[in-house]
């Protein structure tokens, strides 16, 4: 039996084992943590084929740029002095070019459909219990501004096939009432789904020690021994681990790790936010606040508000501002809305690892025959983690893969 060491216990290295262990491989899971916290876990859990833009899109460096010295906007850039930052933003810049967004749209469209049906196998396995559900997600705005730019990207969701409806503001406000007056209509994207991350993660990583996967935690992984083109073993702290394929799943501390290797896959972290209100909220639909980029999804037993990209390094520091734009944001959308002091101050943050053109890094190092990658999805993560597992067994299995890797390869920087 070939046995793989998966680095990383978030949402693509636990998918990543379960397809593994479907298809007959040993697997262990490393991870630095005790996979109960993190980006896997505080994500909005949508699961989301209206995502076809990748985030490198056109104008979100100068963005950035404009928001930099404003600390509570919802795309925030630390001023520091960082080259690998410096390096992959110059890597950022040259992938936001209309034409090479153009490219990854059906690509990422393609990708969040199959994805979205494994997470719809993957229940009716009956293998483990998560909460899913597919109501859609309304993309929601205040300004005109907002309206013409929601109503393009509307229109290539239809002539991408997705199933996406208008709504005007007496649909909107029947569909959710809960929305405010001045909120003038939304995009109703039926084809999306959503879930509670925390359930899908507790439960998966469960079912997994019950069939046998091998669970390092709260170990660091200190270095690799190799063997001309062949990785023999990875170091810990505590134990070296021997195994035929290794599997870099580790999110935005993969950077890091392929460094030890002499490898350049460049990945930034992105910190996002979020509160979760364990109350009655009385909010239907998960919905996307446009204008302040807050996301919005009534979860198993309460309402979760998530947001921001704050790019200020590898660090879990809560600044309280963001946490107050969020619920500010929210109170501004819907009625009869508000945040406790205790809410707030319990507000959580997760690093998202994002690649410079908005894709995921997906397949095989050409440096070393046994190394594979599947990181940098930025902030798809949670709604590409069962495609990734998927495909990146495919490659380990050596099977065709379901769909080309080609826009996903590892070393295209």
């Amino acid at each position: 039996m070939m046995k793989v060491s998966v680095i990383g216990g978030g949402i693509i290295g636990l998918c990543s084992a379960y397809y593994l262990l479907k298809e007959g491989f040993k697997v262990t899971v490393i991870d630095k943590g005790t996979i109960t916290e993190g980006a896997s876990f505080i994500n909005a859990g949508y699961i989301t084929p209206s995502h076809f833009v990748p985030i490198a899109e056109p104008g979100m460096i100068n963005q950035g740029i404009k928001w930099m010295f404003n600390n509570s906007s919802p795309f925030y850039i630390k001023p520091r002095w960082d080259m690998d930052f410096f390096k992959w933003a110059w890597y950022f810049k040259k992938s936001s070019t209309r034409k090479k967004v153009e490219r990854a749209i059906p690509v990422l469209k393609e990708l969040n459909i199959k994805s979205r049906d494994l997470y719809t196998e993957m229940l009716d396995s009956l293998d483990f219990e998560f909460h899913l559900e597919r109501k859609g997600l309304l993309m929601v705005y205040k300004t005109a501004k907002n309206q013409d730019h929601e109503l393009k990207l509307a229109e290539k969701g239809k002539e991408l096939g997705l199933e996406v409806s208008v709504l005007d503001k007496e649909i909107l406000h029947k569909t959710e009432p809960k929305f405010k007056d001045d909120v003038l209509g939304g995009v109703h994207y039926e084809c999306d789904a959503h879930s509670t991350p925390e359930l899908f993660m507790k439960n998966l990583k469960t079912w997994l020690q019950q069939n046998g996967v091998r669970f390092i935690l709260g170990e660091h992984v200190d270095g690799f021994e190799t063997d001309g083109k062949i990785i023999k073993s990875l170091k810990t702290v505590s134990d070296t681990i021997e195994a035929d394929e290794f599997l870099l799943a580790a999110g935005t501390w993969t950077f890091g790790l392929v460094k030890q290797l002499g490898l350049n896959i460049p990945i930034q972290p992105g910190k996002g936010y979020s509160i979760n209100i364990v109350r009655q909220t009385d909010i239907k639909l998960p919905a996307i606040l446009t204008e302040a980029k807050v996301a919005v999804t009534p979860m198993k037993g309460f309402t979760r508000f998530a947001g921001t990209m704050e790019f200020s390094g590898d660090n879990s520091h809560i600044f309280t501002n963001r946490v107050s734009a969020i619920a500010k944001a929210a109170s501004d959308y819907y009625t009869d809305l508000s945040f406790t002091s205790q809410e707030k101050q319990s507000a959580t943050c997760g690093l998202r690892p994002i690649s410079p053109d908005g894709l995921p890094f997906i397949g095989k190092s050409s440096k070393f025959k046994n190394l594979n990658i599947a990181a940098g999805h930025a902030m798809m993560g949670w709604s590409l983690g069962p495609v990734t597992g998927k495909l990146i067994t495919e490659v380990i299995g050596k099977q065709k893969t379901s769909v080309s890797l080609e826009p996903f390869k590892v070393e295209r920087f």
